[in-house]
């Protein structure tokens, strides 16, 4: 049944964002734990279900997908609604996408620890779920882009052109790199072989990091970004370059993967080329970010929303420096398969990704609930120091791991043998894992007490859908984003 459609829908958006808080939880107790088995071999007491790797694709689909999924959900459910300044297309449709996609996630939290597993890179998951992916993904899709259709400004604010672009490009690399020849119910098997299969996998990989990951939260910053410093994007124009420049190169950058494989090597140049490339859009994007804030930088004393918002971009800057550079090939051969990629890849996950989602549901959570401000500012304070110390410590300890693994691992004697064993690099990293275990712990620790704030500030608040605006025709959302600063 279609509610008033004077309001906006928050109730889906509520419902998001207490899920990307509630599953955030779930993931990172995951990666703690098989942070620890790595210390610990026998943590789990030998169980298969609990064994190291069935975990790690539960954490990663947990963080990336349950996480930062419902966090995109919520978002862009809110943004595209305020600044159409229009309700969604479908209440029902909408309430749909919110209970396929936690059987989405329920369903994975079952059959991957059970082993049921395609054994591919964040795509893990078997026919029948992919199938039910696709399907809520469809109803996504309409909802979003039905309620641009009924926008009642003629301007597509940017942040909607990066949810959309996120919004399209997964659907396309889910359908193709999901194509398989079911064997039973719960077993298929990849409709690509050889080094086809691994192409496909890796041009779907790193675009599901650059695209779900990346495009879609910079959908984020560009909203929430001034929204909590209350001023314009720096440059909207910038805005826009940034879209198509990042868009276009995004999609060849796969290939880095894959470096030194039977991967032919003209495609293996042709990634490393393009995500050299890729260093100037996303840098464009950060710059563009941070910039916002050029006259109220005094606010970053006493916002810790803020804080986590223009921290988030500083990662961003750090993990899109860093990927390009670990893409050419002399770096690659060493870094490749080391603790390094860890830690590169956590500086985007937790710094970048984690970071900015975070502040968003602390900008959103409040007024869902029809509140001035979260519960405690104090503990949002504590909780972004806390998070950024785990941050800290995880991923320099992963940057001296993983160099140091790779200089052990092609260290030879002036007779051409190895100079370690693979066995006394595994000893020679318990140092650093521990660090990491510690790190990780930190950044747990602080979503549990996002959690408690939360749910303070539920319980105090009452849920509400906002009215929708009268509109001026005669002055559109304004280039510069200046109606989303001051309240669209």
């Amino acid at each position: 049944m279609q509610a008033d459609a004077g309001t906006y829908n928050y109730k889906v958006v509520r419902q998001f964002a207490i899920m990307t808080v509630a599953w955030g939880i779930v993931g990172m107790l995951v990666g703690v734990i098989i942070a620890a088995q790595l210390i610990w071999p026998d943590l789990t007491f030998g169980i298969p279900w609990l064994s190291y790797g069935r975990l790690r694709p539960l954490h990663t689909n947990a963080v990336v997908f349950a996480f930062g999924g419902c966090g995109l959900f919520a978002t862009s459910y809110y943004v595209v609604q305020r600044t159409c300044q229009a309700r969604l297309i479908s209440d029902n449709m909408a309430a749909f996408t919110f209970w396929g996609w936690q059987l989405v996630i329920v369903l994975a939290a079952i059959t991957l620890p059970l082993g049921i597993n395609t054994s591919k890179e964040y795509a893990e998951l078997e026919w029948p779920i992919d199938i039910l992916i696709t399907i809520v993904w469809v109803a996504y899709a309409i909802t979003f882009f039905g309620t641009i259709v009924r926008r009642k400004v003629p301007h597509i604010y940017v942040a909607n052109w990066f949810f959309g672009a996120y919004i399209l490009t997964i659907a396309v690399l889910h359908i193709v790199n999901s194509a398989e020849i079911p064997a039973s119910f719960w077993k298929s098997y990849s409709a690509y072989a050889g080094v086809q299969d691994a192409m496909v996998q890796w041009w779907y990989g790193h675009n599901a990091v650059g695209f779900l990951l990346t495009a879609g939260f910079l959908g984020i910053m560009y909203y929430f970004v001034p929204k909590q410093a209350g001023r314009p994007i720096y440059s909207y124009r910038l805005s826009v370059v940034h879209f198509w420049a990042l868009i276009f190169t995004y999609m060849w950058a796969g290939p880095h993967h894959l470096q030194y494989t039977a991967l032919p090597d003209w495609a293996q140049s042709l990634g490393m080329v393009f995500s050299l490339i890729l260093l100037a859009p996303s840098w464009g994007g950060m710059i563009n970010g941070i910039m916002t804030l050029s006259g109220a930088w005094h606010k970053l004393r006493d916002d810790p929303i803020l804080k986590f918002l223009i921290v988030s971009l500083s990662f961003y800057g750090m993990a899109t420096f860093e990927g390009p550079m670990m893409s050419i090939k002399t770096v690659n051969a060493l870094s490749h398969y080391t603790d390094w990629t860890i830690g590169h890849v956590h500086a985007g996950a937790l710094g970048w990704v984690a970071f900015i989602t975070i502040g968003a549901m602390y900008y959103l959570i409040p007024r869902l609930w029809g509140r001035n401000a979260m519960y405690s500012i104090r503990l949002i304070s504590l909780h972004f120091w806390i998070a950024t110390a785990g941050i800290v410590l995880y991923i320099s300890s992963m940057w001296i791991a993983g160099v140091m693994q790779g200089l052990m691992w092609r260290a030879v004697n002036s007779d051409g043998t190895l100079t370690f064993s693979f066995v006394e690099s595994v000893k020679a990293s318990y140092p650093y894992w521990t660090i990491r275990l510690i790190g990780g712990t930190m950044f747990f620790s602080g979503m549990l007490i996002m959690a408690y704030n939360v749910f303070k500030t539920v319980q105090l608040g009452k849920a509400y859908d906002a009215p929708i605006p009268a509109i001026n025709h005669v002055s559109a959302i304004p280039v510069g984003a200046t109606a989303i600063a001051k309240g669209a």
